[in-house]
């Protein structure tokens, strides 16, 4: 555009000293001047063009606004990220310090600790960060939510999914199962050899989808309000193994119920296990947690806290479908 307008501009002055000299000859002065006048008017029309250049001043006002999306972020409290977590919390996903148990605010375990990543990575200092306890079942309803997300290994499910949002996923987990060294699951090495076994899950997790649908028993599933309650059938002998998704199943194994082993990985299904961050559905934050959490992807961040807190060494079979 300024380069036309350069050359509209050259055209014009070149016009004008030709009218200038056609003045002196008084033998043509008419003809002279209505030639002159004509092409003089030409910068006038300039203006006419300027429209040409508005794609480009709404393109920078779209991507002005697409910038400004996260800037303020839309909050429950403003300048206080509010982070919903478990009644209680469990090694290694959260309060996995020494003294640290039951305490998200530590930043220990891998949730804990990505919290504090994903809040840095926003703007957030820690103590810019607060922490409310839900029970895990009761959210994964429609309605208001008084917290910006809740992060407490909730598996991304379309049936989930049509009633709140979700982040994308933070991490694949595998399911697996955990049995007595004397039990009758000790000795299963595929899907058939669970099936006759009495075997416990908490309810509303994806650990209890999988027993139902990939061991798929020929009792009954037994379902527990929680993972501490299904922990608890098991040291009773009420059940003959149960459901954890795997990193907990290595805490537990190690810590909690130390003569149990896990037996074995339940096999994927039709799509990977992926946990994300639940959201009110509709929530506008979710795109700016997606963009922080991509960077802590991209950077290594997400990888370090996964090798810190989640790995455990030891083979551990996969059963047969």
């Amino acid at each position: 555009m300024k380069a036309r307008s350069l050359a509209a501009g050259v055209l014009a002055l070149s016009l004008v000293a030709a009218a200038c000299g056609d003045d002196d000859d008084t033998t043509a002065d008419e003809p002279t001047d209505t030639t002159a006048e004509e092409p003089a008017e030409e910068p006038a029309e300039e203006p006419s063009e300027e429209p040409a250049e508005e794609p480009s001043t709404e393109t920078t006002t779209a991507t002005t606004e697409a910038a400004g999306e996260c800037n303020p972020l839309p909050l429950v409290q403003e300048g206080m990220l509010t982070v919903a977590t478990g009644e209680t919390v469990f090694p290694p996903w959260m309060g996995a310090g020494e003294d640290d148990f039951d305490d998200p605010s530590t930043g220990t375990g891998y949730e804990g600790a990505l919290v504090f990543a994903l809040a840095e990575e926003m703007g957030f200092t820690a103590d810019q960060v607060t922490f409310v306890r839900t029970g895990f079942d009761e959210v994964i309803a429609p309605g208001s939510k008084d917290w910006d997300f809740n992060i407490q290994q909730y598996s991304i499910t379309p049936e989930r999914d049509e009633v709140v949002d979700f982040s994308d996923g933070y991490y694949t987990v595998d399911q697996a199962i955990i049995g007595a060294a004397d039990s009758p699951a000790a000795s299963a090495t595929s899907i058939a050899d669970l099936k006759p076994l009495r075997i416990g899950a908490a309810i509303g997790t994806t650990s209890l989808d999988y027993a139902e649908a990939i061991i798929d028993p020929d009792g009954d599933v037994q379902v527990y309000d929680d993972n501490s309650a299904a922990k608890a059938a098991f040291d009773a002998g009420q059940v003959d193994a149960i459901v954890f998704d795997l990193p907990t199943a290595y805490y537990i194994t190690a810590v909690e119920i130390t003569d149990a082993s896990i037996i074995g990985i339940l096999p994927e299904g039709d799509t990977p296990d992926e946990l994300g961050m639940l959201f009110e559905d509709g929530n506008p934050l979710v795109p700016c947690v997606n963009a922080a959490l991509q960077t802590l992807s991209d950077n290594g961040t997400l990888e370090a806290l996964e090798q810190e807190w989640l790995a455990a060494g030891g083979d551990i079979p996969v059963f047969d479908s």
